[in-house]
This record gives C-alpha cells, structure tokens and sequence, in this order.
C-alpha cells in the first residue's frame, strides 16, 4: 500500500474530531472505514499515530508531529490543484463563530486597499482550529487558549464576556449580571468549537444542566428558543444580533484573547502582513 491524500484526510479528521464516530460522520463514512484507514495508515509508516488505550482517544507523540506534516500536504496538494489559485493566490481566514467581531469589515476593507493582488477569504470552519489543522484555510482566528500543537499563535485582542439571555426573561432587563445569575439555569455549551466550558464557574456554583449544541446558529436558536442562555463575547453580539436574544455585561467573567494562528512551518507569504494589519486595524474606533 502506497500513502494516498484520503488517508491524510482521515488522520486529520480523526485528531480533530477527537473521535473515530465524530469523524466518520464527518467525512461522511461508515466509523469501520474510518478504523480501517487509520490502521492501513499507522501500518504503513510502522508506528502507532492514535492511542486506544484511554477512554478518549488521543494522539501519540509521533502522532502529534505526523498531524503537522500532514496538514502541510494536504493544504499543498490542495493549492496546487486549484486552477483559481494559479492567478491571484487567496489568503484563506478561517474562523469558527463571530469573524474578527466589529473589526470584521475594517479588516477586509483595509486589506483590499494594501493588497488588492491577494484576496482576504473569511471562512467560517465549525471546528476547533477553525479547519487550519486539517490544511482547510491559511491562517485562523481562535478565541481562548489554543492548545493544537504544531500552530504559531499570536494574540491580536481580549474580548468582554457577556451573558446571552431569552428576550423577555427577567436577566434581560438587568444592566450587568455575574456567573452566578445563570448558574440556575441550563446553559448552552458549543462543545465542537465553543469557548465556554463549565470550568468558567466557580466549582461550588457550576449550573447542573446543559444544552449541547455543535456550532452558533444552533446556540442562538436555543437561546431564542428559551432553552437555554449563554456565556459569549462581545464580537456575537455585534455579528449575531437576534431579536430573541439580548446581551447583557458579564461583571465577573475574565476577558477571552482573540489570536491569529498558522501552522508552524511554511505557510502563506501574506500571514505576517495580515497579523500587522490585524493589529492596527482592532486598535481604531470602529
């Protein structure tokens, strides 16, 4: 057997699902194709990628180095196929949930004017880096901790915490409100590419309900829906305004960065402009 794209397209799943069922479903393939793939791949390069032995499934070290050089080919392979990416070469933003916030249209408007031979794509990737680690865009941006190895990070900003609550509910009318004033309440957890955990809350006041959801229409949606509320920052609240969902000040919720990552390694030629330009552009008025 010869190592062919599809198996690094399903290592990358797999490590980035965190899970042979979560990335079989996203590749749209049974989860014993998926195992089998895995299995022909670690055969192939004569080691281990994935350890099994735990009850969540993790990479191995060599695993981890092998998902850096993977993402690099894939993204390779990728650009060198695409007829369009012969003419003008695109800088392709990634981003889970809410863009650069209020910066968003500054930002492309302000790299159109400095680089109009390099188009700025945002795409918005539901996954936890944003489709980087699996080579889909350039460069992200990721809010809070960014623990994917192989990634160089640079943090542009720090975002205010607010609460997203129901319109009509009685938080709604409140100037600001802490943790604790949700902590009654069911909250919803984007667990695929979300920042909020329950680990935000003090351990003797965490909310015992959760509403799971696997991407930011979804969590709106429980929102409005009266399901749930919700722990976000700033930039949701000026990109997803939503007339069932109102915003209000969290006083107790410590700030959330916002960085630029790429993989470590050869990347776009145009990433350290855009960090710079990253950089000026959240320092102005909007």
């Amino acid at each position: 057997m010869t190592i062919e794209l599809r198996h690094l397209r399903c290592f990358l799943a797999i490590a980035e699902a965190g899970s042979v069922t979560r990335a079989a479903a996203g590749l749209h393939l049974t989860q014993p194709a998926v195992s089998r793939t895995l299995r022909r791949l670690e055969t192939e390069l004569g080691t281990r990628l994935v350890d099994r032995s735990t009850h969540h499934l993790e990479l191995t070290e060599a695993g981890r180095a092998f998902r850096a050089k993977a993402a690099a080919a894939v993204a390779a392979f990728d650009d060198a196929v695409d007829a369009g990416r012969l003419r003008p070469w695109p800088l392709r933003l990634g981003h889970a949930w809410s863009a650069f916030g209020a910066y968003t249209t500054p930002l492309l408007l302000a790299w159109g004017r400095a680089h109009p031979e390099t188009p700025l794509e945002f795409l918005r990737i539901d996954d936890r880096t944003a489709g980087l680690a699996r080579g889909a865009v350039d460069v992200a941006l990721l809010r809070g901790e960014v623990r994917s190895p192989g990634l160089v990070t640079e943090v542009i900003l720090t975002e205010p915490r607010l609460a997203a609550v129901p319109a009509g509910d009685p938080l709604a009318v409140r100037a600001e409100l802490t943790l604790a004033d949700l902590a009654d309440r069911p909250v919803a957890l984007n667990t695929v590419a979300g920042s909020t955990t329950l680990d935000l809350w003090p351990p003797d006041r965490r909310p015992t309900a959760t509403v799971t959801v696997a991407n930011n229409d979804d969590w709106l949606a429980a929102i409005s829906a009266r399901r749930a509320v919700g722990v976000t920052t700033s930039a949701t609240a000026v990109m997803h305004q939503h007339p069932d969902v109102v915003y209000v000040p969290l006083t107790d919720a410590p700030e959330l960065p916002l960085s630029l990552a790429w993989r470590d390694g050869p990347s776009h030629p145009a990433i350290p402009e855009l960090v710079a330009l990253a950089h000026q552009v959240s320092v102005r008025a909007v």
